[in-house]
């Protein structure tokens, strides 16, 4: 695979997009899939279809200028054409974490229909364990009239990226590869050799680059595993930051005084576990082990979450019943516009339960999306009774009581407030003493 490859990519969205543009940085000859037409005439025009993403926007336009990458609706057509496919299409769970296969089962039949001998497939999307092998092989197989491991090959091989920040990541981390067979494996390996580059990484156990998982069910497992791991992690150290506003201590610093010790690596509390990934993928491994009692504690753990940064403010005020209260933040994280998951939705949920009257602010959505999304707005500097902090955006970092008029309470649900920016105001922090 030292020569240019045709690759096709399907679905362009926050992954995908900047999977094409690396794989097109690289010199291949790239066809990006994708069922929205306003996406791919964006990318075919060189503008980038979402923002956020870092550098995506010069890199984009330079591939497309270059004749390295467009994009198609066409995704049977795309496959026909390619020497490997690479799958990122959004696999839909319910709230708990059911998947929903619609969108990849359309996806998969595109592509087999396409599909010719010799052809490497790969699935990035994470997967439940087994799902590459019980049930994408046989919908290719059966798509095509090809015997998967023979005829083409095919491997998982799970996205580890973080949105805004894909391209350094995609050098940062290994590329972990696992196929239904021998040969499979060896193809992915070769592929992902051919399109990514890696950073020296002296702290991992083998040198940083494409890491040969011998199946996919592994390279499935590695994805649920680290996922999962920072679930459980986080849900400990919640249940630790509860327990410190209980006994007069700072979880804080009992958290960074434990990992002073190099077997420690507790994560940080907060008011929600949210986002695409870390919420979901727990539960997909419970789907396949729904023995592991100590997945389930820690989801069940980090759910609780909003409703205990809710308590909070209803102790600090005497009750939220008629009073104004104001929730900063729809991402799930800050300096991202995504709202998958995201701990707005129980935060919200748990105040209108307990009689509040609540708006919303964020600074990355507009007054309509804010509005599309269910939730009434607040603007900034109107009276308000409380405020609870759900994302840790940049622009709330300097927030003082000036900027909220008649404020009684505050939860910062992130640690990203100053406290002594709110002076008289009953100012609460998970895992800090009031």
């Amino acid at each position: 695979m030292n020569s240019p490859l045709k690759i096709a990519v399907v679905a362009l969205g926050k992954i995908g997009l900047p999977l094409a543009v690396q794989f097109a940085k690289k010199g291949h000859q790239v066809i990006g899939c994708d069922v929205n037409q306003m996406t791919v005439d964006l990318v075919n025009a060189g503008k980038e279809p979402f923002p956020g993403e870092a550098f995506l926007d010069t890199y984009l336009a330079e591939v497309v200028s270059q004749g390295l990458l467009r994009a198609t609706t066409d995704t049977t057509a795309a496959v026909a054409q390619a020497d490997a496919v690479v799958v990122v299409v959004p696999l839909f769970v319910d709230s708990d974490g059911v998947p929903d296969f619609g969108w990849m089962d359309d996806a998969t039949a595109k592509i087999a229909a396409g599909l010719r001998p010799g052809t490497l497939v790969s699935y990035e999307t994470t997967l439940p364990v087994g799902t590459t092998r019980n049930r994408f092989a046989p919908a290719l197989e059966s798509g095509s009239g090809l015997k998967a491991g023979t005829d083409f090959h095919l491997v998982f091989s799970p996205e580890r990226v973080l949105t805004g920040r894909v391209f350094a990541d995609l050098r940062k981390y290994p590329k972990l590869v696992g196929g239904i067979n021998a040969e499979s494996t060896h193809a992915g390996i070769e592929f992902y050799k051919s399109v990514l580059d890696f950073d020296d990484r002296p702290d991992l156990t083998e040198p940083n680059g494409v890491w040969d998982l011998l199946t996919s069910e592994a390279s499935e497992m590695a994805k649920l595993a680290e996922t999962t791991y920072r679930d459980v992690n986080i849900a400990l150290a919640n249940q630790f930051a509860i327990f410190a506003e209980t006994a007069n201590i700072d979880i804080s610093k009992v958290i960074a005084a434990s990992n002073s010790q190099p077997y420690s690596h507790i994560h940080q509390p907060g008011i929600a576990v949210g986002g695409h990934c870390i919420p979901i993928y727990p539960r997909f491994y419970l789907w396949n082990d729904p023995l592991a009692t100590v997945v389930r504690a820690a989801r069940e753990a980090n759910a609780g979450m909003p409703a205990h940064a809710v308590g909070l403010l209803e102790s600090a005020l005497d009750g939220l019943v008629g009073k104004k209260v104001a929730v900063l933040g729809i991402s799930y994280r800050g300096g991202v516009k995504e709202s998958a998951f995201s701990g707005v939705f129980p935060t919200v949920a748990a105040l209108k339960s307990a009689g509040a009257i609540v708006l919303v602010h964020d600074p990355m959505y507009s007054s309509e999306e804010i509005t599309r999304l269910g939730f009434d707005e607040y603007v900034m500097g109107e009276e308000i009774a409380g405020v609870i902090l759900q994302a840790d955006h940049k622009e709330y970092k300097e927030l003082s009581k000036l900027d909220f008029p008649g404020v009684r309470a505050v939860v910062d649900g992130r640690r990203s407030l100053d406290p002594t920016s709110f002076p008289d105001v009953a100012f609460r922090v998970i895992g800090a003493p009031y």
